[in-house]
């Protein structure tokens, strides 16, 4: 199981879809992703009957952050999985009382783990807008390396493409 003392990574499940639909449909958060409208109860509904939360079939995984109490924390996605080149992208969102306490670093040290030593992924890279300096200064604190600045990305600014090699 994906877990710490603090908090546990876990398979969607139906009850989460108040929390995704509060998520995705965040229009603040949209400037940092490619999301451009809103999602339905049954646009997400229908994606959590769909999934078979293996990332070999569905090309993507996404998980729940929740604290040892129960308390969703967030989300955090490994997506576009090539597996030739042994890469996915990851995402992530915490809800707005989990941020600057840990959680993120704690979950995306949890996705390294999965990701490298159980889907023995050689890399994962994250896109990230350049203004999003929380983000920024997390996955940097991580490791993750600046390899690419992509200017005029998105809509709103530049992105910064970070990078973490298998260890």
């Amino acid at each position: 199981m994906l877990q710490t003392d603090d908090i546990s990574l876990r398979k969607v499940e139906p009850q989460d879809l108040p929390y995704l639909y509060q998520w995705e449909n965040d229009s603040l958060s949209w400037a940092d992703s490619d999301t451009h409208n809103p999602l339905s109860q049954k646009d997400l509904r229908d994606y959590i009957e769909s999934s078979t939360g293996d990332i070999y079939k569905d090309g993507q995984l996404r998980l729940i952050i929740e604290a040892k109490q129960g308390l969703t924390l967030g989300c955090i996605d490994l997506f576009d999985l090539d597996i030739h080149n042994r890469k996915a992208a990851v995402g992530m969102y915490l809800a707005k009382d989990a941020r600057g306490k840990g959680v993120g670093k704690t979950a995306v040290r949890l996705l390294e783990e999965y990701a490298f030593r159980f889907l023995n992924l050689r890399m994962l890279y994250i896109f990230v807008a350049e203004n999003n300096i929380a983000c920024i200064r997390l996955f940097s604190s991580l490791g993750w390396k600046q390899t690419a600045h992509l200017r005029e990305w998105l809509n709103t600014g530049d992105v910064i493409v970070l990078q973490r090699m298998r260890p």
